[in-house]
């Protein structure tokens, strides 16, 4: 295999089904594609970088799905429904042994959400991935950060503190004996983009966001763009048995759920008067949803237990600490 366009051809080209709203996908300077009427367009764009987001060796399947994952997640938090995407890959040099399995995992995450790829640029240089993805959301209704008021009650999906966990271990080869090692690496890279979520909590979600940096650094965009604060109840966290017998510590696990980066569930809040209805519109999405405390006056940031106040720092990702 030799050349850009080669690669391209035999990795990326002829791969998926065209969608009727994508008029051209490749071989030409720009792709063409059309949006439905009353709809507004959701865009995302994000990079992973190897020795940041996943390490060099790492089964480039799971980078894959990671690094598409994370991106759908975006559009999960504003409600919208994927539609394109598109990828610029640089690597340095054309390794097949790596870019087929990646690809087989992307094309496979792509087509299970419906997401065709529609252009993107592939170049030498250190090993890097950047993606951006396009969705519809109906016009007006987009989830956003700033809709939040005072006694609207806040919400998780799924569980949260396994991508932290997840990360340690491939940090650090020691943990690998460990119980739920292995389960809890596979779940920091093959994360489930909560698509379905995001779309049932159009009309009923006051603010939505998606958990990259950590809960407790996330929420703070919420409270900010909102102008409200927050009481949380760490006894309501969700937590795997997984990252439980892993620390074997539960006070651990509750702060491992607070501040673990990467792990793409949804964070949401929802007025007392739609609780009734959230549970209607999510009891058929397959997803579990778990209530961990209510928005408070701005200035107010409060962490406790079942009522005890708790006085823990924590942090949450930065890609520059």
């Amino acid at each position: 295999m030799s050349g850009e366009f080669n690669l391209i051809d035999k990795y990326f080209v002829g791969r998926q089904n065209q969608r009727k709203d994508v008029y051209l996908a490749a071989g030409d300077d720009c792709a063409l594609v059309k949006a439905p009427a009353n709809v507004q367009i959701a865009i995302s764009t994000d990079t992973l970088v190897a020795g940041t987001h996943f390490l060099t060796d790492a089964n480039p399947a799971w980078v894959a799905h990671k690094a598409l994952a994370s991106n759908i997640s975006d559009l999960a938090a504003m409600g919208a429904t994927p539609a394109w995407v598109s990828f610029a890959l640089t690597m340095p040099e054309p390794d097949e042994a790596w870019l087929a399995p990646f690809c087989d995992a992307f094309f496979e995450l792509a087509n299970y959400f419906g997401i065709q790829l529609i252009g993107g640029d592939t170049t030498k240089g250190p090993l890097s991935l950047t993606l951006t993805v396009q969705g519809f959301v109906p016009e007006g209704k987009a989830l956003t950060r700033c809709g939040a008021k005072v006694g609207d009650w806040v919400y998780v999906t799924g569980n949260l503190g396994d991508a932290k966990a997840g990360l340690d271990v491939i940090l650090d080869d020691a943990l690998r004996t460990r119980v739920a090692a292995e389960s809890l690496e596979k779940a920091h890279y093959l994360s489930t983009p909560r698509v379905l979520v995001g779309q049932a909590l159009i009309g009923l979600a006051s603010s939505a966001i998606d958990i990259s940096d950590g809960l407790i650094s996330d929420v703070k965009h919420i409270l900010k763009r909102s102008e409200v604060g927050i009481s949380l109840d760490v006894s309501q966290l969700p937590i795997s048995s997984e990252l439980v017998q892993f620390l074997d510590d539960k006070v651990s696990a509750q702060q491992y759920a607070l501040s673990s980066g990467e792990e793409y569930e949804l964070c949401f809040t929802v007025p007392e008067h739609n609780r009734g209805s959230l549970q209607s519109a999510l009891s058929h999405v397959g997803c579990k949803f778990t209530c961990i405390g209510q928005i408070r006056p701005q200035g107010t940031f409060e962490l406790h237990d079942n009522g005890q106040k708790l006085d823990w720092e924590l942090s949450g990702f930065d890609h520059f600490n």
